[in-house]
């Protein structure tokens, strides 16, 4: 028999004549379509970038992302950590100096994105070394509290 004339059915094992057997098929579709839509995922989120924490970006700032060594503590550039004589000597000489993190007018870097990469590739034609210890989060945290160093940003409540 032409599968066009029939059908065997696979729960009863009986033929099932061609015309029966267009309209379940157009049926089965059907129904079959109406369940992928239901089915269908729901939209993604405008936007998937993890929020940042200008507080934890505080703490990687101050700690673990070194950057308080150049820039100062909290970004105050007069209120650097006891360091060592020679670690002090080096940071004397950079050219041009670190950036007061905590002035928006002297800055030049306008965007996370561009910031982002100047941590963790370095900045050419400055002393700002790569840092590639820091986790994604924590990049973004410390982008964070950049943003409120600059006045732009807000600590979470």
């Amino acid at each position: 028999m032409s599968p066009l004339y029939s059908w065997n059915s696979a729960l009863s094992g009986r033929v099932v004549p061609g015309a029966l057997w267009l309209v379940m098929s157009v049926g089965w579709l059907a129904i079959e379509s109406e369940m992928n839509a239901w089915a269908e995922a729901p939209p993604a989120p405008k936007s998937t970038k993890a929020a940042g924490d200008a507080e934890r970006g505080r703490a990687v700032f101050n700690g673990k992302g070194v950057c308080h060594y150049c820039h100062g503590i909290d970004g105050n550039k007069d209120q650097r950590p006891q360091l060592t004589a020679d670690t002090v000597a080096l940071i004397a000489q950079l050219n041009p100096p670190p950036a007061d993190l905590r002035n928006p007018k002297t800055l030049y870097l306008t965007s996370d994105k561009q910031r982002a990469r100047a941590i963790r590739e370095g900045h050419p034609g400055t002393g700002m070394f790569s840092d590639t210890t820091m986790t994604d989060q924590e990049l973004t945290d410390t982008l964070a509290y950049l943003a409120l160093l600059r006045g732009e940003g807000s600590l979470k409540k």
